[in-house]
Formats: structure tokens, sequence, C-alpha cells
């Protein structure tokens, strides 16, 4: 740490951006390709927590919200119903919320007569887990297209801290993130920076040095990230301005 000029952020891969897995989706169109598959699950497994809270706050119980969480993923895996969406308006967010409105006016009866949540499950969907979060959230009314938006932006943020984590960690450094993660968000309780180096045995320009390339870090992740759920480059700092206008609504 003993440079006080912060290393720029990493950078993806020329022509990265049309292997993203929604771009893969998209790409496929009306035949379901393997890696289009593999592509969708990836993105439900990570996005679920948005459509359960969408559910419970639609009106349902905790056991029906369940249900519908499983059952709307299992049909888009089963139907790859994708192939109505235009790339102009293909942001995974949008058809995903729109997928689910269209199912739970009009399919969730047939489906339900079915065996419960299909013959597929995602398997990183812990809707136990769900209810525990949704427990946490505010009560007062936001629409269940508020709550949605919400949740999105705030599992987008929370996917780039694990990112983050678990990248640093593989460098050997899981004791300086766990250290510095505090200054990613703002927290008002943050230590000063004099008190971590202190704590980490580092000058207190040292640590300013290492937020910086952290939080530099972190912004390359998060247009990662939002590129892996949109159809294309010119759409990412869009999405990122709608992610925290949800957040701030």
């Amino acid at each position: 740490m003993a440079s006080d000029e912060a290393e720029p952020p990493k950078q993806r891969n020329v022509g990265r951006f049309v292997t993203t897995r929604w771009s893969i989706v998209l790409a496929a169109g009306e035949r379901a390709t393997p890696d289009a598959r593999d592509a969708l699950t990836h993105l439900c497994a990570a996005y679920w927590y948005p459509i359960y809270a969408y559910v419970r706050r639609h009106g349902h119980d905790p056991d029906e919200a369940q249900d519908l969480t499983q059952s709307f993923f299992a049909r888009l895996l089963e139907k790859h119903v994708v192939e109505d969406v235009r790339r102009e308006r293909g942001r995974f967010r949008s058809f995903l919320l729109g997928a689910l409105k269209h199912f739970l006016a009009n399919e969730w009866r047939r489906e339900h007569a079915q065996k419960r949540g299909g013959n597929l499950r995602i398997a990183s969907i812990d809707v136990g887990d769900g209810e525990t979060r949704y427990a946490h959230e505010p009560s007062h009314a936001r629409t269940p297209e508020q709550v949605f938006e919400r949740r999105w932006a705030l599992t987008v943020l929370d996917n780039v801290l694990r990112a983050l984590e678990s990248e640093t960690a593989a460098e050997g450094k899981a004791n300086l993130f766990e250290r510095l993660k505090c200054y990613l968000s703002g927290d008002a309780g943050a230590p000063s920076y004099a008190e971590t180096g202190a704590m980490l045995a580092m000058s207190e320009g040292a640590v300013k040095v290492a937020v910086h390339r952290l939080r530099q870090r972190y912004k390359s992740i998060l247009r990662e990230q939002i590129a892996e759920t949109v159809a294309g480059e010119s759409e990412v700092d869009e999405e990122i301005a709608a992610l925290f206008a949800a957040l701030s609504a």
C-alpha cells in the first residue's frame, strides 16, 4: 500500500457484452439452446427474491407466495417465454415483472391445478429465507411494483458486495475487506481512516488509497452485474440510474 495512486479498475474484455447472460437468452430467440437455458436459470436464481416480495405484497400468504414463485420460474424455464421479448425493450428486470403480472393474472389457476411448483426447482432459491427477509420489509403502503423495484435494486447491490467479498478473499485480503466495507455504503458510524489504519497496521494515507481502490472495483463490478441484465452497453447507465431512483423512492 506504499503508493498513493489508485490502481485503475479491472477492465472487461473487449466484446464481453455480447456474451452476458441476458444477451445470450435474447439472441437465442425461439431456439431454446442449452446455453440460453443455463443463462436464464442463473438469472432467475440470482433475482428470485424481488419476485417473492412482489407476490407477498400482492396479498398472497407465505405458502402461496412460495408456490407461486417456484411455479413462475418453472414456467419461464419450461416454456422459454422470452421469444416474445424485443431487444429494444429487453431488460431482464422489465421482462421479469411483465411476465410475472401475466402469470398471476391468467395462469395461476391452471398451474396450481397441477403439481405445486411444477416439476422444476431452482436449487439456490430458499423461499423460507424469503419469508424471513420479507418480515423486515417496511409496512407502509408501497405498491407491489415499488417493492419489486426496490428489492431488485437491493439485490443487485448485495450481489455486487458478495462478488467483491469473494474476489478480495481469493486475493488473501478478507480481513482488509471486512475492515473497509463500511466505507462503501457511507456508514455514518464508520471509524476514521486513522482508526482503521491503527487496527490494520497501515498509515492513514494507505487506508485512503485502499478504500479508493475498493470503491473503484465496486463500481466496476456493479457495471458488470448490470450488464448481465440488459440487452446492450448503452442501457447500462440508464439501468444504474433506475436502480438508484428505486432506492430513493
